[in-house]
């Protein structure tokens, strides 16, 4: 039988390459042990907080914090912000990855990390103290930009595509684009 009884072939999921892989395996593991530290933890679950991206430690020397940013998400409270982390990078970033190859993907992944986290340092170091302080958190983090990222490349790579918004809305890569760049 070649479709389903509607006449339509059935769903598949994506299948990730190696690299998104660990990646999803690497955020998953890391939110975990903070998770496990700041419950169980005590002290040692402030060390998520030298992690986390910081505008005043950035620009005091601790430059690491842009790269260590991105893999972190919030260990308390809902898991909905590493969720669809996850959902975002799983389901665009399989045929990015199968399309670039492992390599590209990865280097893609890193630089859009730091480089979002590098702008913001820049934009609050730039903004008015009063209202850098009203705009941007003391502590920021997660891979959301890295998935906005990840949404317009596959916009950009996959023209033509359409992609299921939210599991059931059809949008096509230009309305994509627009939406990611509407909602940051």
């Amino acid at each position: 039988m070649q479709g389903s009884q509607f006449g339509r072939s059935p769903v598949s999921l994506p299948r990730p390459g190696r690299a998104l892989k660990a990646v999803l395996l690497g955020l998953l593991g890391i939110w975990l042990v903070f998770a496990l530290a700041i419950n169980w933890g005590g002290a040692a679950g402030a060390s998520f907080f030298a992690l986390c991206g910081n505008t005043h430690a950035v620009l005091s020397g601790e430059v690491w914090r842009l790269f260590t940013a991105p893999w972190l998400h919030m260990p308390t409270g809902t898991v909905w912000h590493l969720v669809s982390a996850m959902l975002g990078l799983y389901f665009l970033g399989a045929s990015l990855e199968q399309e670039w190859g492992s390599k590209r993907f990865l280097r893609f992944l890193a630089l859009t990390g730091v480089l979002a986290y590098a702008v913001q340092v820049a934009v609050d170091a730039l903004l008015p103290a009063r209202v850098g302080a009203k705009l941007v958190p003391e502590y920021y983090f997660g891979a959301m930009p890295v998935v906005q990222a990840v949404a317009i490349a596959w916009a950009s790579s996959f023209r033509g595509r359409t992609v299921q918004l939210f599991f059931v809305l059809p949008i096509s890569s230009r309305g994509l684009i627009l939406f990611v760049v509407g909602i940051s």
